[in-house]
């Protein structure tokens, strides 16, 4: 099996959290304890089933909680919100408090007499199912040190078996990044499934707009903050996201219609293929055999994301909810439910309610959201009028840990109109720098608008201050002393938030502006890259060539692909890089070379001459044409300002 198995898989998520200075946290105002005090009196706190269900079933856990990678660095830590304890403090929403509380049990769990569960090893849930002759692997998680972490502790308290099957859920890579520990762990021919569409997905979904999304992703998961009251309180459907090593077991079959049924080591598993929901490429499935269901990431223990903070496609809330009411359907009768993040949940009529409540949740949000927008209202104004009705407001799973009706409905409203609100002076908005200027210098200057702040600040309107602040920053007239003011208000903000996405945006924003941008890249692309096709990756070179350093300048450049048996000529004229297959008439010259060696000279500054000095590359034609194209390209930058100019 080790020839099948793609190393180096990576995502924006791939760092440790490092602790910014000692001076970085606030204390909660007096305008956010009264805050999360009255969110408390509206919570229905009796309600404990959640603390029942996420704990049935516990054996055991790590004796070590730290998961290290083979150089001993900590990639995981499966105590990460073990300090959630008791009632919360007045730095955390209470409700969010609770959910860590909930979320932060970890360790192995005997769900049904075939089926386990490792939770809290990593963001998502990996699942063992015991097949007649060894395990069947669901969703091996992130990273390959956490999944291997999973497999020694079922090892050790249930049995050690090779891997007779995997599934993948979907094509995001907290749910395939782990698979290369079970690579010498698979049997001969071991079937490792996936929905329809899975390999490009989970292979080329984000790369091209791979740098601004890993920057971005750094602040929706918290990436640089510790953990903690003043800090990160995960991130909703996880504590985190593991560091660590990534790759790809690519799939043997992918299900490409509802209702397929495969016998995988001896289990009979019935699949629903729901293409557009949580991910481009994923599916539903069940084990009829033992009336259990299995709802990927479709169902949760919070309400998710249309679209997330982080930036990406949009997702079909529509379609979202079309799908859980066929799941209703489809996995009717199941005693028991299990999903790839959060606990299970068990009983025929609990499910049955738990799925169908949570499929209204999107489908109000999408019809709501549409029927507000026909009768004139923007995406902003939705967001600021739309809340769950009351019936589903009270159901923990349909709370906003992750996702969000505020950001929700603005998703929805993009999905269907676009940015544009139809008023026409935002036809051509000013840039941020310049709009701040203006308005800085028609209020009456940077003091006045600072002076303004921070009466806001002092009254907790804290939404105002951020605004007035962020206009000061844009126009280049702060000072250390207004930056501080924003990031204060930017706390006291993520303190109030009920949304563990937006507590770690708020607090990420506040730590850049108290101790500035990284110096790290934490999107480790390069090794995203080396996965791509090549026809994935000239379209990466496609978005990262400069006009200005092209000039009048026109290319046509061949390149030839043993390795890959793959041909491809390249062609560049008026700013735009165009790819075919094939070698086409009119090339300057043709590059032939390994992959590999194409990858390393373009993004890791290994210089081709030695390996055409060896034979082991040859160019034919102009020997410059391959660096006047490496010369044209842009740089991207990955810890490009967020919350400054």
């Amino acid at each position: 099996m080790p020839t099948r198995f793609l190393g180096g898989l990576v995502t924006a998520c791939a760092a440790i959290a490092l602790s910014p200075s000692a001076a970085w946290a606030d204390t909660a105002s007096a305008a956010t304890r009264k805050a999360n005090a009255a969110a408390l009196t509206e919570l229905p706190m009796a309600d404990r089933q959640d603390f029942d269900f996420a704990s049935r079933g516990f054996i055991a856990t790590r004796k070590d909680p730290l998961i290290r990678d083979a150089a001993g660095k900590s990639v995981w830590d499966t105590t990460a919100l073990a300090f959630a304890k008791g009632d919360a403090p007045a730095t955390v929403n209470p409700s969010l408090w609770r959910h860590a509380q909930v979320l932060g049990k970890a360790g192995l769990f005997k769900v049904t007499e075939r089926i386990w569960q490792v939770r809290g090893f990593d963001v998502a849930n990996i699942t063992f199912v015991r097949g007649n002759t060894g395990w069947i692997v669901i969703d091996p998680l992130t990273a390959t040190e956490t999944a291997a972490a999973a497999y020694e502790l079922i090892s050790e308290k249930v049995a050690k078996l090779p891997v007779s099957a995997m599934i993948y859920t979907h094509s995001h890579v907290d749910h395939f990044g782990g698979a290369g520990a079970f690579s010498a762990l698979l049997v001969e021919n071991a079937p490792i499934i996936a929905p329809q569409g899975f390999t490009r997905a989970a292979v080329s979904e984000n790369v091209i707009a791979g740098p601004a999304m890993g920057r971005r992703a750094g602040y929706q998961f918290g990436i640089r903050l510790p953990k903690g009251p003043e800090g990160s309180m995960g991130s909703g459907i996880g504590m985190g996201v593991a560091a660590g090593t990534r790759g790809l077991l690519p799939p043997t079959r992918e299900i490409t219609e509802t209702g397929t049924e495969l016998t995988l080591d001896g289990v009979r598993i019935r699949f629903q293929v729901t293409p557009g929901t949580e991910a481009p490429a994923e599916m539903n499935f069940g084990f009829p055999d033992w009336k259990v269901a299995d709802l990927a990431e479709n169902a949760n223990a919070t309400q998710h994301n249309i679209l997330t903070p982080r930036g990406a496609v949009i997702r079909d809330a529509k379609a979202w909810a079309q799908g859980l009411t066929e799941a209703i359907d489809f996995f009717a009768g199941a005693d028991v439910l299990i999903t790839s993040h959060g606990w299970p949940r068990f009983g025929a009529d609990e499910i049955t309610t738990y799925l169908s409540r949570h499929r209204d949740a999107y489908a109000y949000l999408h019809d709501q959201t549409v029927r507000l927008m026909n009768k004139g209202l923007t995406g902003p104004e939705i967001a600021a009028k739309l809340t769950l009705p009351p019936a589903l407001a009270r159901q923990w799973y349909d709370r906003p840990y992750y996702g969000s009706y505020s950001f929700n409905s603005r998703a929805v409203y993009q999905f269907y109109m676009g940015w544009y609100d139809g008023n026409p002076v935002h036809l051509a908005p000013l840039p941020p720098e310049d709009s701040g200027r203006r308005y800085v210098e028609a209020i009456g200057g940077a003091a006045k608008v600072t002076a303004l702040a921070q009466a806001a600040f002092d009254k907790g309107d804290y939404a105002w201050a951020a605004e007035l602040l962020d206009k000061v920053i844009f126009a280049g007239a702060s000072d250390d002393s207004t930056k501080a003011l924003l990031a204060r208000t930017y706390r006291q903000l993520a303190y109030q938030s009920e949304n563990a996405l937006w507590r770690n945006m708020y607090l990420t924003g506040a730590d850049e502006l108290a101790n500035g941008v990284a110096a790290e890249d934490p999107t480790g692309g390069a090794g995203l890259i080396s996965q791509l096709p090549p026809s994935d990756l000239f379209d990466v070179l496609a978005v990262r060539i400069d006009p200005a350093k092209i000039g009048d300048g026109a290319i046509s450049l061949g390149f030839v692909f043993p390795d890959k048996a793959q041909q491809h000529t390249i062609t560049v004229a008026n700013g735009v890089l165009v790819h075919r297959p094939g070698l086409r008439d009119g090339r300057q010259a043709t590059l032939t070379v390994r992959y590999a060696d194409l990858l390393a000279a373009l993004f890791t500054g290994k210089p081709l001459a030695a390996k055409i000095a060896s034979g082991e590359a040859t160019i034919e034609g102009d020997p410059a044409a391959f660096a006047r194209l490496t010369g044209w390209l842009d740089k991207p930058d990955p810890t490009f300002a967020i919350v400054t100019p």
